[in-house]
């Protein structure tokens, strides 16, 4: 009995605002892309001058710092990714994120060439 209560008290306290938290507080929703693979960019500078490596896990944004940590979600397959900010990008309307060639592998085939997807700043 004594148990039940104690376990009671705690859900209501710690259990029900966790099951209310919102996962994804601030998301924004665009499509991407993914490069780095034939296109010239792998081995060449990024805005924040160091070499881009398309089988990082970085991505491309207007205005987010260099270095903040970004959650990317596939809104198709709810495959996540986190990413490191370190170039500028896109420049094509309707996209706010450009990803590396394994960022993107591992959210949807590469083939795909674009898909639907939800990201946030983590840091």
């Amino acid at each position: 009995m004594v148990k039940t209560a104690v376990f009671s008290l705690v859900f209501a306290t710690f259990g029900v605002a966790a099951c209310f938290r919102p996962a994804w507080a601030n998301p924004t929703c665009s499509s991407a892309s993914h490069y780095g693979i034939g296109d010239g960019f792998h081995g060449a500078t990024t805005a924040s001058g160091e070499v881009f490596d398309a089988y990082d896990l970085t991505a491309a944004h207007r205005t987010f710092p260099f270095g903040t940590k970004v959650r990317v979600r596939n809104v198709s397959n709810l495959k996540t990714v986190v990413v490191r900010i370190n170039d500028r990008g896109p420049f094509i309307p309707g996209r706010n994120i450009d990803l590396s060639y394994a960022a993107f592998s591992q959210l949807a085939h590469p083939d795909a060439g674009v898909i639907n997807v939800c990201f946030e700043r983590l840091s």
